[in-house]
């Protein structure tokens, strides 16, 4: 039987899914393995729920269950193999002809193309500050480092894309 506590629980794991398929996703550059992270990683916080502190940050916890899912997952050799490419990129753009959706859809698939290219830790700070717009102690909190290395990952990082998505 469902608690009250519970209950809210899995309300607030619902109304986090969209934030975690964006960082999912930041991760694996495939929609299909993001959503298959998300499911796995809320199947386990609703096992573990015991472990989840009322008060603290569901949002950290759950990025931090999703963080280290993907690092098993990338340890096991059948992670190993190569990713599908990018499926599909939303852009939510107008244009009358056309022209700025597929301007922004073509900038959008290079930077998602881009990540890729990075190292998995500029990828989570980059996803957790500038997709997800965390601030610097959230992501260090998130990711259990100094706020002076996320600082430091995150310039790295943005100079890395720039040189890579314009070069």
């Amino acid at each position: 039987m469902r608690t009250p506590d519970t209950t809210d629980f899995r309300h607030q794991i619902v109304a986090l899914l969209p934030r975690l398929r964006r960082f999912a996703f930041a991760l694996t550059g495939n929609r299909a393995n993001a959503d298959d992270l998300v499911q796995t990683a809320c199947e386990q916080a609703l096992r573990r729920e015991y472990q989840w502190r009322p008060g603290s940050r569901l949002d950290s916890w759950m990025f931090r269950i999703i963080r280290n899912l993907r690092i098993d997952q990338t340890r096991s050799p059948r992670a190993r193999r190569p990713h599908l490419p990018l499926e599909e990129s939303v852009v939510s753009s107008g244009g009358k002809n056309g022209e700025t959706r597929m301007e922004a859809r073509l900038t959008l698939d290079d930077v998602a193309g881009a990540m890729k290219r990075l190292t998995e830790n500029d990828r989570l700070v980059l996803s957790l500050v500038c997709v997800d717009g965390r601030s610097y102690q959230e992501a260090a909190d998130t990711l259990s480092i100094p706020v002076g290395t996320v600082m430091s990952r995150l310039a790295r990082a943005r100079c890395k894309l720039h040189k890579i998505v314009y070069n």
